[in-house]
């Protein structure tokens, strides 16, 4: 093979642990190991650079065989031209890089490959990964990066008419930043006209033989996408010839805020994110900051994470499952469901003093330890929910026209959704057995007795009876939480804990010193990558961290469940009704800013 620039020869500081995983042997044998650069980090997962040219045939590897890797779980950009400490690292003024997910093997890889802003182009993986395809329109959306081959190339989140790319280092990130915005009638007609959907720039016909499609907007707003949300229907009759999914309306920018927020001041901005999930949002965010910290979390702090995300895993099932109920036609349950998500949230306030946004979770521990009588909100809670359960159960499985309108509809196997990037509740419908509590256990997960449940058949009932079985599940893990809250401190002693305990600042200055500077300016976290992946409310959720040694995140990476699930709408719905695809969309259980972010 030709030189390459890449080296993998062991220095000093080379790792010895996941070097030898044995994907990576497997590309080093396949390809030579000359054309990696192995980059210790600590995602807890492989990272190799491979450069431009030698992208798709890895990718080809990698999707097949021995070594093959089910899921193309994430894709995006760095602008890595302001990043300070890029030591060992091989020379790029943009990264992209892929994380790649082998569920059933129980294996991570990513692949990074590095550019230059004067040839910024990449070959599309969408013929390897389909689920690619939003993925790719978003990393040119946001840092101008070609795809070659990509099958249409537009903005995604941001509006057609946007000028820039807004999570390059020299894009402003705050309103005061810019001249006030003023918008003529021009300028209002130049944006309504670029809203026009134009059937052919999607691959569309307008009709076929003697008769003309209908070109249908489902949204902007609609009661079951939980935000606004925009599909526009190719139609013949009352049938779906084919839709594409127009998102981006609860776009702000997280991922650019993170830049601009300390490590601590950005928990609050994670709970806008699945703004159903709560504390779920801060914990994949809290677990990265802290792997960059060193920093070991009590055994108190970890349980009392993990029945307040439980709590919020109820809540968010009981607002899907009324929700779900309503579109496909059953008006009561939906009052139901918000009774109990009322008593969830009494227990969830008298915690942590706020009901949907806490923003409770801190770096190394929570904001407070449990209060005085926390013990008996929590018994009461668990002694209501499972009857209740029981009651939403009847009115699935024992009601003829609910199980006509949702059994075999909208159904997917596991190869599907596995290359479609759909996790959580509505893989396991399919049958597949991944829980990244039990696979790969976080915040003291490994420590509770819980079954995974699953389904068989991939389809609307099943993804509805699944979280009911959750649920029942989560009230499980809760009531282990009740029964076994170890004693000790809420919160790590360590110097990066954030804010410290307030105690100890009450009797140390050091400690107060310490208090002032982190709360008003921020710990400073070592130069590193790290990446915690959870099984959230409605799939897996990860943050991807990049620490360049100072007090804010240099890129922040948030990848969310709903989006790829989303993305399969059309592929699932061709050929199916109108009435089938509002019953999928309650069905799959989302809330756009998740999307959006």
């Amino acid at each position: 093979m030709s030189e390459h620039p890449f080296s993998t020869s062991r220095g000093p500081d080379m790792p010895t642990g996941l070097d030898q995983a044995p994907v990576v042997q497997a590309l080093y044998k396949a390809f030579g190991a000359d054309r990696f650069h192995f980059q210790n980090t600590l995602t807890g997962m492989p990272v190799l650079w491979v450069a431009r040219e030698d992208l798709l045939d890895v990718m080809k590897f990698l999707r097949q065989g021995d070594n093959a890797f089910e899921m193309l779980y994430d894709l995006h950009g760095v602008d890595e031209r302001l990043r300070a400490h890029r030591e060992g690292l091989p020379d790029a003024e943009f990264t992209v890089f892929y994380i790649l997910a082998d569920l059933s093997g129980g294996k991570d890889l990513m692949i990074k490959v590095p550019l230059f802003e004067n040839d910024l182009r990449l070959p599309t993986v969408t013929s390897i990964w389909p689920v690619a395809d939003w993925y790719e329109r978003e990393t040119w959306d946001m840092f101008g990066i070609e795809f070659v081959g990509h099958p249409n190339l537009k903005r995604i989140l941001m509006p057609p008419t946007w000028r820039g790319h807004p999570l390059r280092k020299d894009y402003n990130a705050r309103a005061t930043e810019y001249d006030p915005y003023t918008m003529t009638m021009e300028d209002q007609d130049r944006e309504q006209e670029a809203l026009e959907f134009v059937p052919e720039e999607w691959g569309m016909t307008r009709g076929k033989d003697d008769r003309d499609y209908m070109f249908l907007n489902f949204g902007p707003n609609h009661p079951a996408a939980h935000g606004a949300f925009r599909i526009v229907l190719q139609l013949d009759g009352e049938e779906v010839v084919d839709c594409v999914p127009d998102i981006g309306y609860h776009h702000r920018g997280a991922e650019k805020m993170g830049e601009r927020q300390s490590w601590h001041s950005y928990i609050p901005y994670t709970d806008r994110i699945d703004y159903c999930g709560g504390v779920m949002n801060n914990l994949p965010y809290v677990l990265a900051v802290e792997k960059l910290a060193g920093i070991k979390v009590p055994a108190r702090a970890e349980t009392i994470r993990v029945m307040m995300a439980e709590f919020f895993r109820i809540t968010s099932h009981l607002l899907f499952l009324g929700t779900y109920y309503q579109d496909i036609g059953a008006m009561t349950p939906v009052f139901f469901t918000f009774t109990d998500r009322q008593k969830a949230y009494e227990v969830i306030e008298a915690i942590t003093g706020f009901r949907m946004h806490p923003a409770w979770y801190r770096i190394g521990g929570t904001a407070h330890d449990l209060p005085k009588g926390w013990d008996g909100l929590v018994r009461k809670f668990l002694d209501w929910m499972p009857k209740r359960l029981r009651e939403y159960e009847k009115c699935m499985h024992e009601n003829a026209v609910f199980r006509d309108r949702t059994k075999g509809v909208a159904a997917y196997d596991t190869k599907e959704a596995l290359e479609w990037g759909i996790s959580g509740p509505n893989l396991r419908a399919t049958g597949f057995n991944f829980d990244a509590r039990k696979q790969r256990p976080y915040s003291g997960y490994e420590n509770f007795d819980f079954e995974v449940p699953l389904c068989a058949n991939g389809d609307i009932f099943d993804r509805g009876t699944m979280r009911i079985e959750e649920m029942r599940q989560s009230l499980r893990i809760i009531e282990q939480c009740l029964n076994n809250m170890p004693a000790g401190d809420f919160k790590a002693d360590h110097p990066l804990t954030t804010p410290p305990p307030r105690e100890r600042m009450k009797e140390h200055i050091e400690t107060l010193i310490t208090h002032f500077l982190q709360v008003s300016w921020g710990p400073v976290l070592k130069p590193n990558e790290s990446f915690q992946m959870i099984e959230a409310t409605k799939g897996l959720n990860s943050y991807y961290l990049t620490s360049d040694g100072s007090t804010m995140s240099y890129r922040t990476r948030i990848r969310t469940p709903s989006y790829p699930h989303l993305q399969h709408i059309p592929t699932l719905m061709r050929g199916g009704f109108v009435p089938d695809l509002i019953a999928h969309v309650a069905s799959i259980d989302f809330v756009m800013a998740d999307v959006d972010r």
